[in-house]
């Protein structure tokens, strides 16, 4: 019995997640799982109306489930900010999600924006770093409000910290098992500090995979890589920031942010998955939505918690239809609405 933890959230995350839970009941039904799902409102409708995100008691309530499946966070009426700090920063740090896991995969070539490029081009994984670097929030103001004001924004990144994303690098790379070869991607030519940490500690975990090839790449090659040569990559392990930015370019070159799905993953706790767009709320309630995103964070979802036969088979239908149905990945073109897309992936479980 799975419990799972369901935030609809914000715009169209609940139309989203709506799709990904009709297509786990059928996938339940099929390969004789059981689960329950609880809902949650965290999101921007709550807070408007009680100024709460989420506090200490959500939390260590959200901690009882064996996953977090979340729609997306993100409200016109509250201020840039709030929500990302309160509800999604605060759950990846307060459960200690400390990887962020993306794979970068393209299903139909006619949707990669790279002339020339096909499937077997584009399928590699960022591990990024989600608990440390300036995402931690640390800083200051200095003489604010004047025309000597300075803004401190520190990178904040521990050996524990650093040396645990990294290792979980080289073991998901060797149980990947493709081209394995793991790649660090940062800036040890300007950051000297923090970059320093990061290469030292990657070399050192690197002899104890004897078994994985590795190299390096500044984060600027590598947003010029990804989109020269994105056969070139198999898994990347990245900071925070860097892992922030790299991912949105490979959802663009897999297709779009309506095929990029994300993973939260707190490898002795619990995980949350989600589509990584956004609420997009100009398309809320037009059931236009591109919903595969959120059905590919539920394969996700099911694969960490060891159903690997059943994410296999939603991977699957959602390749197919991406090949053999829709006429676009985007919000409105697809040729199907919100709803009839999520009835495709159900009537193509095999």
């Amino acid at each position: 019995m799975y419990k799972i933890a369901v935030i609809g959230g914000d715009g169209t995350g609940p139309e989203v997640v709506k799709e990904g839970l009709k297509v786990l009941k059928k996938v339940s039904e099929k390969f004789g799982f059981k689960y329950e799902i609880t809902m949650f409102d965290f999101g921007g409708e709550r807070y408007l109306k009680t100024g709460k995100t989420v506090d200490e008691k959500d939390i260590e309530e959200l901690r009882k489930y064996s996953a977090i499946y979340l729609g997306a966070i993100g409200h016109p009426d509250v201020k840039p900010g709030i929500l990302e700090q309160g509800i999604l920063l605060k759950t990846r740090f307060g459960l200690d999600q400390y990887i962020n896991l993306r794979p970068v995969k393209l299903y139909n070539k006619d949707y990669c924006p790279i002339k020339n490029k096909v499937e077997a081009d584009v399928d590699f994984v960022v591990v990024r770093e989600n608990s440390e670097g300036l995402y931690k929030g640390m800083g200051e103001f200095q003489n604010k409000g004047t025309k000597d004001e300075v803004a401190i924004q520190i990178s904040y990144n521990t050996r524990v910290g650093v040396e645990r994303c990294i290792r979980y690098a080289f073991e998901y790379t060797r149980k990947r098992n493709k081209r394995k070869t793991l790649t660090l991607c940062g800036k040890t030519n300007v950051l000297t500090y923090a970059w320093d940490l990061w290469q030292r500690t990657f070399d050192e975990v690197a002899s104890e995979y004897s078994d994985i090839k590795t190299d390096y790449a500044h984060v600027d090659a590598t947003t010029m890589w990804f989109v020269k040569n994105p056969e070139w990559f198999d898994v990347i392990v990245t900071d925070n920031m860097f892992g922030d930015i790299i991912t949105d370019l490979g959802a663009m070159v897999q297709g779009g942010m309506g095929i990029a799905a994300g993973g939260n993953i707190s490898p002795e706790g619990v995980s949350m998955f989600e589509p990584i767009g956004g609420s997009a709320p100009k398309y809320t309630g037009k059931n236009v939505i591109n919903p595969l995103a959120a059905i590919c964070a539920l394969s996700m979802m099911l694969e960490t918690l060891g159903e690997e036969k059943v994410a296999n088979a939603i991977e699957s239908a959602v390749i197919d239809i991406v090949k053999n149905k829709l006429k676009s990945l985007a919000a409105g073109k697809m040729g199907y609405s919100t709803s009839e897309v999520g009835d495709l992936v159900v009537e193509n479980i095999k």
